[in-house]
């Protein structure tokens, strides 16, 4: 059974600030709970990420260290995007998606979605549960930078 897992969440910020500073493959360790380090296999662009570009990510997860290349197959700023692996133990397309959200507009619904990957029944729980772990960190972050006391 291989992966598919849709996991989203609401953040408290405007869908330009959070496409951006999720979109930029640099930010990772920082609201992905099992990703250690990013390496830029191909020069980073000035902005987040354009299509072509190349992103290793070293990381632990289920007790094992994880290093995968992707490659960013598609960009819509603040909108989606996504990114697949090319270099790594599984097969893997992670898609990142942004929309405006409230009636101001001014909040954002992204999701993010797993599929591919490991074969095996312990697989998908575990994906499912670190999304959701990591969605509720990029909220913090996110909401944390939006706090005018912070």
């Amino acid at each position: 059974m291989a992966v598919d897992v849709l996991s989203e969440i609401v953040i408290d910020a405007p869908c330009d600030l959070v496409a951006a500073y999720a979109a930029d493959p640099s930010n990772a360790p920082e609201w992905y709970a099992n990703i250690v380090s990013v390496e830029w296999r191909t020069p980073p662009p000035r902005t987040a990420v354009e299509v072509g570009s190349r992103v290793t990510f070293i990381a632990r997860f289920m007790g094992r260290r994880w290093v995968y290349t992707y490659e960013i197959t598609e960009y819509e700023p603040e909108r989606r995007l996504v990114m697949r692996a090319t270099e790594g133990p599984h097969d893997m397309e992670t898609t990142y998606t942004w929309e405006p959200y409230g009636l101001d507009g001014t909040r954002t619904r992204m999701t993010l979605r797993n599929r591919g990957g490991p074969g095996h029944r312990f697989a998908e729980p575990a994906v499912r549960y670190a999304n959701r772990k990591d969605l509720r960190n990029l909220k913090a972050q996110m909401e944390w930078r939006m706090d005018p006391d912070a």
